[in-house]
């Protein structure tokens, strides 16, 4: 759920080095926990990424963030999935996070979007995973005036 109950499952399996998680920032999002945050304090422990978007009201709105037994989709919801490059997630500070920890794994694509033909987001999906994805610097910026 967070990154207290994280630690407390890995406390409770006795620091299993097989117990990891599958990052999904869409989910961390709409409780109000910080993505980038996670990655610092368990990046030897993400195995995997999914790439998916939430979106957060910046209003108060009819249904709180249980939702309020509203379908998604619903405009009285005060979160929902969105495309990609859509919500509020910060994929910039997510890919340079990622980066830090030295991630080599997957970024897949989890798409959810009740406002959006799923075809076209899908493929919006996609390109935007590439136009994030970065691959870090071998090198300090100022490294370049060492000689």
């Amino acid at each position: 759920f967070d990154i207290h109950t994280a630690e407390r499952a890995i406390e409770t399996l006795g620091g299993r080095e097989e117990f990891g998680f599958n990052f999904d920032p869409s989910h961390l999002i709409w409780q109000g926990v910080d993505p980038v945050e996670f990655i610092r304090a368990f990046g030897d422990r993400i195995y995997h990424v999914h790439m998916k978007d939430a979106y957060m009201s910046p209003v108060p709105t009819r249904a709180g963030v249980f939702g309020g037994h509203t379908n998604f989709g619903d405009p009285d919801r005060s979160w929902d999935f969105r495309s990609l490059g859509r919500g509020s997630v910060d994929f910039e500070e997510i890919i340079r996070a990622l980066n830090d920890i030295s991630y080599k794994g997957p970024l897949s694509v989890e798409w959810e979007d009740s406002g959006m033909d799923r075809e076209i987001g899908a493929a919006e999906a996609c390109a935007f995973v590439d136009s994030v994805d970065f691959e870090p610097s071998g090198l300090a910026f100022d490294a370049a005036f060492a000689e």
